[in-house]
C-alpha cells in the first residue's frame, strides 16, 4: 500500500468494547500513516507505575476513571495522535466531551462473541468477570459508545487487517489522516 502524507488533523480516538481491536487498529494505522499512537490504559499504567488490573484492585474503579480522565486531558498538548481508549472510557461523560473537543471518535461496534474470542487473559481485564457480566456491560455501554461516536464501524466477523483498511479509507475520505 502506498504511504500517505499526514494532513495535520487532530486526534482520532478509538472506542469500543473489550477485545474490539482498538489498540491493534491504532498501531496498524500508526504504521500505515507514520502517526504516533497511544493507548490510554498504558498511559494510566505509566502514570501509576502499576497495571490497570492492580489499579482497579487497589484504588478502585472510580480512581481509575479519574486517572483515565487526567490522561485524556494530558493529550491536549499533543497533536495528531491515534488514541486507543480503554473499553470503559465512555463511562465518564467528561471523557466523551474531551474526545469531541480534541478530535474525532471512531466506535468499533462488534458482538460479544467477537470480544470473547479476543480476550486471551481475563486477569488483565478488570471489568471482565464472566461472559454474563460482559453481556450486561456491553448492553450498558453500547448507547454510550454510540453517543461518543462521530463514526461507527461494524467489525462483526471482520479481521483486524480488514478493519484497518476500512477505517483508513473512511478517515482518508474525511481528511482526518
Amino acid at each position: 500500500m502506498a504511504q500517505a502524507v499526514k494532513h495535520g488533523c487532530d486526534h482520532v480516538f478509538f472506542v469500543g468494547f473489550l477485545g474490539a481491536g482498538k489498540s491493534t487498529l491504532a498501531r496498524n494505522l500508526g504504521r500505515m500513516f507514520h502517526r504516533r499512537f497511544v493507548d490510554t490504559d498504558r498511559l494510566v499504567e505509566r502514570r501509576c507505575g502499576s497495571t490497570v488490573a492492580r489499579v482497579f484492585e487497589e484504588l478502585g474503579e472510580d480512581r481509575f476513571r479519574e486517572l483515565e480522565t487526567a490522561v485524556l486531558e494530558g493529550l491536549r498538548s499533543e497533536r495528531s495522535l491515534l488514541v486507543s481508549c480503554g473499553g470503559g472510557v465512555v463511562e465518564t461523560p467528561r471523557n466523551i466531551e474531551l474526545m469531541h473537543e480534541m478530535g474525532y471518535c471512531v466506535y468499533l461496534d462488534g458482538d460479544l462473541d467477537d470480544s470473547l474470542r479476543q480476550i486471551r487473559r481475563s486477569d488483565t481485564r478488570p471489568d471482565f468477570r464472566s461472559a454474563e457480566h460482559a453481556a450486561r456491560l456491553l448492553e450498558h455501554r453500547r448507547p454510550l459508545y454510540r453517543q461518543a461516536a462521530d463514526l461507527t464501524v461494524d467489525i462483526r466477523g471482520t479481521s483486524f487487517t480488514d478493519v484497518s483498511y476500512t477505517v483508513a479509507e473512511l478517515l482518508l475520505e474525511r481528511g482526518l489522516i
